[in-house]
């Protein structure tokens, strides 16, 4: 249960200056002055970026990584019938 209490968590709860997963994927998210300038827009390059940032970000190239969570994040909202929204990559955004 320990695992699971500590993902929801991570997801869930921000640590400044990293909005949390949770409020980018529903919406709730508005970036800041310094998010827009460091690239850092809405959607789930952002999650990847709040996660992995560091290493998988910003590079100016598609990362292989960070391409396979994009093709698992397309396969599950093509098969819940969910859009998967605008920028969906992190290779320009600066990391956190």
């Amino acid at each position: 249960m320990r695992p699971l209490k500590t993902a929801l968590w991570f997801w869930t709860t921000e640590q400044k200056p990293k909005p949390s997963c949770h409020d980018v994927m529903v919406g709730k998210y508005r970036p800041t002055r310094a998010d827009r300038a460091a690239n850092r827009t809405v959607g789930f390059g952002l999650v990847t970026n709040i996660i992995n940032g560091g290493l998988e970000c910003g590079t100016g190239t598609s990362d292989a990584r960070v391409n396979d969570r994009i093709g698992f994040f397309q396969r599950y909202a093509k098969i819940f019938n969910v859009d998967v929204g605008p920028n969906l990559d992190c290779a320009y955004q600066k990391s956190f």
